[in-house]
């Protein structure tokens, strides 16, 4: 245990506190120790007391905040989630349409089926470009 001596409202206190947070304990002195400052007249322990309401009154003001925040992050870790399965969606597309050209770029064309031939190299070279645009569009 330690023992740190404190100033709270231009009284001196005697503190034990476990080792290693002796500073934080005279940060936390300190802030009282301005609020119960701010406060004109009265005896010590109004002071001490208004000071005390007065960052009870922050703590729960800060609850609050936080109590509102959370719905908020859950609802955009779930768009990540779902960005990020898009994504991985979109990527495994690509590679099928990729594999699919090379497939069609090694297979023999015949005489007569020729333009259908180009032409499905046309649509899978546009397939390509759409998921390659979705992709950069979602980075």
């Amino acid at each position: 245990m330690a023992d740190v001596k404190l100033t709270v409202a231009g009284r001196p206190y005697d503190v034990h506190c476990a080792d290693g947070e002796e500073d934080q304990l005279r940060q936390l002195a300190a802030l009282v120790d301005e609020k119960a400052r701010n406060i004109q007249g009265g005896t010590e322990v109004r002071q001490l007391l208004f000071a005390a309401l007065m960052l009870a009154d922050e703590a729960q003001e800060i609850r609050e905040k936080m109590n509102k925040a959370e719905p908020q992050s859950d609802t955009l870790r779930a768009a990540v989630a779902l960005a990020e399965s898009r994504e991985s969606q979109a990527r495994d597309e690509l590679k099928a349409t990729k594999a699919e050209l090379e497939a069609l770029k090694k297979a023999p064309t015949a005489a007569t089926g020729r333009p259908s031939h180009d032409r499905a190299l046309m649509q899978i070279a546009d397939r390509i470009e759409a998921l390659a645009t979705s992709i950069e569009q979602m980075a």
